[in-house]
């Protein structure tokens, strides 16, 4: 009887040793239980985020350092909670797309006094001290390269102009709009132009240099939240308030991709409406079937690849007790925080196949029509 009680004993202390290195298992690329680099994403459910995701975990391969991907699901106390998470298994260095740039700010202070490093991805957190990194694609240039191929791609003078913008609570949603009013103003004001759906900017339309007040007035009536459903229904409501001579050929500039195709459709669908050019950003698959049918101008392709790998290259100079590679800083309200920038592509019909084929981005077969 005493044989078996030792046997049965064996085979516990065998199995808790097996579980115990299982657990240790667990991650990308390393073999300790602890995570090397946690990352913290604004929602699964835009296709941006979720290549994202994908990205990232294609860095990490052949890696020594290990990892975690969180999604907020559109929720800030989703993201503190994440954060939360992360820092329990130890993390070195934290990567946040705030949801809220200025509700994040709770979250990074959390992983500051936890002596982690904090690196701002895409969105700029506000209005704290607790970043030491910003790595970012250059939002100004982005909104100026849309609002410039809106004004390269017009005829005639007073082109209905519908202005729309991000979420009022991004800081990106700003620098975006920011860098296409300062295309846009100069063709307002020589008559290149005329605004449709904004009191506020119409009220503007002599400022060439926005303040960061005045801004918030024009996106407090144009914005989409970025959800396509509620640029959907600002569209509608829009065009259906519009007078006769601001339909007919006009110019639209939309925030993103998803924004995009929703506006797009609208516009498309009315018999008023003779032709529409439309701006976007991020290249989505379906933007770019949109692109290639006609139905969306443009998109600003900004290469996630290339910006997963500044901010992974970052952390990992951080982890090696390196410092990081920057190209210039942010004020963020707080501080000024160092920045990686990375460059973006404008991609329409002409170049789609060059750009995002031939680069090896998506592949042809994804499409039809090419």
């Amino acid at each position: 009887m005493k044989r078996k009680w030792k046997v049965i004993s064996l085979m516990l202390t065998v199995m808790m040793f097996a579980f115990i290195a299982a657990g240790c298992s667990q991650g990308t690329g390393g073999g300790s239980s602890e995570v090397s680099v946690g990352i913290v994403l604004p929602t699964k459910d835009e296709p941006r985020w979720v290549q994202d995701e994908q990205r990232f975990k294609d860095a990490l391969k052949g890696t020594e350092y290990t990892t975690e991907i969180l999604f907020s699901q559109g929720s800030s106390a989703k993201e503190k909670e994440n954060v939360e998470t992360l820092l329990n298994k130890g993390i070195d260095v934290l990567i946040i797309c705030p949801q809220d740039g200025d509700a994040a700010a709770a979250a990074v202070e959390a992983a500051k006094k936890d002596g982690v490093k904090v690196i701002s991805y895409d969105r700029l957190i506000t209005n704290t001290d607790a970043i030491d990194y910003y790595v970012t694609f250059d939002s100004l240039a982005v909104g100026a390269a849309q609002a410039q191929y809106l004004a390269d791609s017009v005829k005639g003078k007073n082109v209905p102009l519908y202005l729309y913008a991000g979420a009022a609570s991004d800081n990106n949603a700003f620098l975006f709009f920011q860098g296409a009013w300062s295309v846009l103003q100069p063709k307002i004001a020589d008559g290149t132009f005329k605004i449709a759906n904004s009191s506020e900017a119409e009220a503007l339309k002599e400022t060439a240099d926005l303040s960061r007040d005045q801004l918030s007035k024009i996106i407090g009536q144009v914005t989409t939240n970025w959800d396509p459903n509620e640029a959907k229904n600002k569209a509608q409501t829009h065009l259906t308030a519009a007078s006769d001579d601001m339909k007919g050929n006009v110019a639209i500039l939309a925030p993103n991709d998803g924004t995009a195709r929703s506006i797009a459709d609208v516009f498309g669908t009315d018999s008023a409406v003779s032709s529409y050019l439309v701006t976007g950003q991020d290249a989505e698959k379906a933007s770019i079937q949109y692109v290639i049918d006609e139905k969306q101008s443009m998109t600003v392709f900004k290469d996630v690849r290339t910006l997963v790998k500044d901010a992974m290259g970052m952390a990992i100079d951080i982890l090696e007790d390196k410092d990081p590679e920057t190209t210039g800083s942010y004020d963020n309200g707080k501080v000024e925080v160092k920045a990686k920038q990375t460059d973006v592509i404008v991609v329409d019909k002409d170049n789609v196949k060059k750009e995002l084929i031939d680069s090896e981005y998506y592949k042809a077969d994804e499409f039809t029509g090419l």
